[in-house]
């Protein structure tokens, strides 16, 4: 019994907790190093550490909008813990729920504690810079790709459990 709780959980901290504290240290970072606004070139035209910052949602959407993003973030949690629990028997789900939680959690902090989420991360892509981004960001993607990827190779499942529904 304790073996299959300790596989159950086994994602929660070997990703999500590690995603967490690296996403928060590099925030403490870059704030305790690189003043608002400014930057560090990393590979010139292409990589910047620059520290901004965003009290909205992803791509500056939503602006000043922290305390509804706490209360989405709060709900989106929950449903992570309630799909987790759903899908304990797919590693490669409890993979992707950890991605995101672990990335959901970093960025939540933030918002808790500061009113808004540090971002860092800036990145040329061909004719435009990407919007700065941080470790967190990068969690949800890799969670989001990994639910998207199983979601499609699963798709044929659903479909027939409804077919034998009706």
């Amino acid at each position: 019994m304790m073996r299959n709780g300790l596989k159950l959980i086994a994602p929660l901290f070997g990703i999500a907790l590690p995603v967490l504290l690296v996403d928060q240290f590099t925030k403490w970072l870059i704030q305790q190093n690189i003043p608002r606004h400014g930057q560090r070139v990393i590979i010139q035209g292409i990589l910047n550490i620059r520290h901004d910052t965003n009290d909205g949602a992803a791509f500056g959407l939503m602006p000043g909008q922290s305390l509804l993003l706490v209360i989405i973030s709060i709900i989106a949690l929950g449903f992570i813990a309630y799909y987790y629990r759903q899908f304990r028997e797919s590693l490669w789900m409890r993979i992707a729920l950890s991605f995101l939680l672990g990335g959901a959690l970093g960025n939540f902090i933030d918002r808790v504690r500061l009113g808004e989420v540090t971002d860092f991360i800036q990145c040329r892509l061909p004719g435009f810079w990407w919007p700065t981004f941080n470790v967190a960001d990068i969690a949800v993607c890799i969670g989001a790709g990994l639910l998207m990827v199983y979601l499609f190779r699963h798709r044929g499942d659903y479909d027939e459990a409804d077919q034998i529904e009706n």
